[in-house]
């Protein structure tokens, strides 16, 4: 079920950010709660390999990740032992990909939700932000992953984790069908990554409608609309707390970015 949530005052947003389970095994407000956040709440979840090569994705997407690392081994010669180190290396800089952007930290979700290529559109729709539950999806997942993430103490995969139970992306749509996927956290190969708190979920190729998928088979998934009344004043508020453009994208372009937005001036 997705539980759609409304958020029409800043009061409401404080709840949501504050919202989180106490655990009483460890004393301590935990959950393993993922987010993504998008400008528009008319936009659908789906990944970039969808968009880019719809029906045709099973078959062109084996020849994208091979021109990818054909060239990109260039410059991480390691990626060509791995087809996940490919997608997510791959996703990183703009490559279609399987992968959906997750981030761990719902004010980097917030980001992404109040930033606009186009800011004269701030006022003039929704945006949203969603929430999945990572141990939902775990249940979901065949006996031999969820008996690799039992093996290392973990919920979430890494690629050497994968590499051990799936090494081929036949392999993984065979084993996932259109009823689970994986959530994978990416290795730390620059500090975007890290800033984001990135997670990403493994779409399987069968999985046509990833929204229908969420409310059919989970309980916990929130989608959360701001209203666009809010969006400049949240926006604010996140550039106070330090969220903004020089925190997600390390480094000049970043930097430029967040300068262009502080002196936009609105219409």
């Amino acid at each position: 079920m997705i539980n759609t949530v409304k958020i029409n005052d800043i009061s409401s947003l404080f709840m949501m950010i504050s919202e989180q389970e106490y655990r009483d095994d460890l004393g301590r407000f935990r959950d393993l709660f993922v987010y993504r956040g998008m400008p528009n709440a008319d936009f659908n979840l789906v990944t970039s390999l969808m968009r880019t090569c719809k029906d045709k994705r099973k078959e062109l997407e084996p020849c994208i990740l091979r021109n990818f690392t054909k060239y990109a081994a260039l410059e991480e010669p390691s990626i060509e032992r791995s087809v996940w180190s490919q997608m997510i290396f791959g996703q990183h800089h703009g490559l279609p990909t399987r992968l959906l952007d997750w981030s761990f930290s719902l004010l980097i979700a917030l980001h992404f939700s109040t930033s606009e290529i186009d800011m004269d559109k701030m006022a003039e729709h929704d945006s949203v932000v969603w929430q999945i539950d990572v141990h939902e999806l775990h249940r979901l997942l065949p006996e031999k992953y969820r008996n690799e993430c039992k093996r290392v103490n973990n919920t979430v995969f890494s690629i050497d984790m994968m590499e051990n139970v799936c090494s081929s992306l036949a392999q993984y749509d065979e084993d996932m069908g259109d009823s689970s996927m994986v959530i994978i956290e990416p290795p730390s190969v620059d500090k975007r990554i890290v800033n984001q708190f990135s997670f990403f979920s493994v779409i399987p190729c069968e999985m046509e409608d990833i929204e229908g998928f969420l409310d059919k088979n989970t309980q916990n998934t929130y989608k959360y609309i701001i209203d666009k009344s809010l969006r400049w004043q949240i926006r604010d508020i996140l550039d106070h707390q330090n969220i903004s453009e020089r925190i997600v994208y390390p480094g000049l372009d970043g930097l430029s970015r967040w300068i262009g937005r502080h002196y936009f001036v609105k219409s």
